[in-house]
């Protein structure tokens, strides 16, 4: 096997992986044990486990002023809503971009711009399903505050959701972080909200695939309308 096909076969894994790889691993070796077909089943769901965990590296758009996508997934809401009141961040209505992640994307979060964590506040909630409007503000979560070089900030939520139990946030109040650093992650699909600065259009729609690190969500310095899109 070649080199390039052996990096898109086998993918890093992030270490939050490896004890449920392991665990998958073990139970499919009883079930073989006990049933053949049964262990097939067991393989097939320690694959999808291990690519459920992988970590790649991402090659995220330098240009000062870019907003990237936190999340791989689809953008399932865009509108004007309240950044978490834990955040502090005022009372004003600001544009929300929510990418839902299903249970097959990868589900490492980046941050979607350079600048220091402001504040970090985790809430406990339900466990709504993640794509409806009502889990931003009912569903566990964990906000992220990222104040950028020119005083302005911008949120992003880790929302939790409907098998989604757990969710990881491996920064601290302080820290400097590059577009497209690794901050944390959410086992096993939900999705993430991310508030823009007032002023600041996306440069998204509804519907549209995004990949953390690498899709532009949007750009500081532009100043076009918002996109739509339509399905075809």
């Amino acid at each position: 096997m070649s080199a390039d096909m052996m990096s898109t076969v086998v993918k890093p894994i992030h270490r939050e992986g490896y004890k449920f790889i392991t665990i998958f691993a073990v139970v499919t070796l009883v079930l073989f044990l006990i049933a053949e077909p049964l262990g097939w089943i067991g393989a097939g769901l320690t694959v999808w486990c291990y690519y459920f965990f992988r970590d790649p590296e991402r090659h995220t758009p330098m240009r000062e002023g870019l907003i990237i996508s936190p999340a791989d997934g689809v953008i399932s809401l865009i509108e004007r809503a309240v950044p978490p009141v834990e955040l502090g961040m005022g009372d004003a209505a600001l544009t929300r971009v929510s990418v839902f992640m299903n249970v097959f994307n990868c589900h490492v979060n980046r941050a979607p711009i350079a600048g220091r964590i402001d504040k970090i506040a985790y809430r406990p909630g339900k466990f709504l399903n993640a794509s409806l409007d009502k889990a931003s503000v009912d569903n566990e979560r964990n906000s992220v505050a990222i104040e950028m070089a020119d005083g302005r900030k911008l949120a992003v939520v880790q929302i939790a959701g409907l098998v989604a139990r757990r969710i990881l946030c491996e920064v601290t109040e302080g820290q400097e972080m590059e577009t497209g650093e690794r901050f944390g992650m959410i086992r096993f699909g939900s999705r993430l909200d991310v508030y823009l600065p007032e002023g600041v259009e996306p440069l998204v729609a509804l519907g549209q695939t995004m990949v953390a690190g690498e899709t532009v969500l949007a750009d500081l310095t532009a100043h076009e309308a918002r996109r739509m899109a339509e399905a075809r």
